[in-house]
């Protein structure tokens, strides 16, 4: 319980705080806009490049677990795309959106401290690979649905191609898999070069949550409280706390993996809508209002969610 107040208080704290500049007008929503691309260009590229770069190829290849973590998220997207179509009909990108709100856990902001604090060193790797698969398989697919329902109206051939060149030239999908080239290869890195990705990517966490809580200032509250955009979100946030973790629990239980594993996959699942929905929200100008909600509301009840989570597999620990 304590290391999920430890983690989840500071995350809405750095959330409210935005909030709290934007609504003094200290930052406008420009700031917003900017932090997001500080986020999106320099900050989190160090951290999945390093992230990946110090975990070993074989310990990360998990195949069972990937499979579990993953699978769950394509399964809950799904699940959210189909209903959505009737529910809160939009348009396909809108719908990719949902979907990503549904399923893109808070692995890099949350997951990583909150194992860090909960486990120690020693069970790390889940959350790493997990934040890993976020930044280059998720964001690199929903940034690809974007891309193909925002441009359904060129070629077949000349959309993938272009598609093609924006997940190759996107620093969020090439940083994870050069990170696992070097490790692959064995390469060390420069003192100097290590540093200065380290001091970047300890910035992605607070500019990313912060410009969030931009975003909310800049836009009257009953845009995001109040109509069927709230309770779009509501239900969202539900299914990121609730049905994603237990699809996850359903799918590590079918595969067979070990207690500590299994745990993982479900508290990773459980964890908040991630903040870098917002970044590729906003990057796109695509549901960005409903994903700024359902971070917040995401983030507010997870510390009970979590915690709930956390309990239930307290008597579990890593492997040494």
């Amino acid at each position: 319980m304590r290391a999920i107040i430890d983690v989840v208080l500071p995350v809405f704290g750095l959330i409210f705080a935005g909030v709290a500049a934007g609504r003094l007008r200290i930052l406008g929503q420009e700031s917003s806009q900017a932090l997001n691309g500080f986020v999106y260009w320099f900050a989190l590229p160090p951290l999945l490049f390093l992230g990946m770069a110090r975990i070993p190829v074989a310990q990360a290849m998990n195949l069972p677990f990937i499979a579990a973590y993953l699978g769950s998220a394509v399964v809950v997207f799904i699940l959210i795309v189909v209903a959505w179509r009737w529910l809160f009909p939009g348009s396909a990108a809108e719908l990719s959106m949902a979907g990503m709100n549904g399923t893109f856990a808070n692995t890099g902001y949350m997951g990583v401290p909150l194992y860090m604090t909960a486990y120690g060193p020693e069970g790390m790797l889940p959350a790493m690979i997990a934040a890993v698969i976020n930044a280059a398989v998720i964001t690199g697919a929903m940034i690809a649905l974007v891309e193909l329902t925002l441009g359904t109206k060129q070629r077949l051939d000349r959309l993938l191609a272009d598609v093609g060149r924006i997940l190759i030239t996107n620093p969020l999908v090439v940083a994870p898999v050069a990170g696992l080239v070097v490790s692959g290869l064995g390469l060390g890195l420069p003192k100097p070069l290590t540093t200065f990705g380290d001091l970047l990517a300890a910035a992605a966490g607070p500019c990313a949550l912060f410009s969030v809580g931009l975003f909310i200032a800049s836009r009257p509250l009953n845009t995001l409280v109040r109509g069927r955009k709230a309770v779009e979100s509501a239900w969202l946030a539900a299914i990121k706390l609730i049905v994603h973790p237990l699809a996850a629990w359903l799918l590590a239980i079918s595969l067979d993996l070990d207690p500590f594993w299994t745990a993982s996959a479900v508290i990773l699942s459980a964890l908040p809508t991630g903040a870098l929905s917002f970044v590729v929200a906003q990057q796109y100008r695509v549901y960005v209002e409903r994903t700024s909600a359902v971070i917040l509301a995401s983030t507010m009840f997870s510390l009970v969610t979590l915690s709930t989570v956390m309990l239930l597999f307290s008597h579990i620990r890593p492997i040494p």
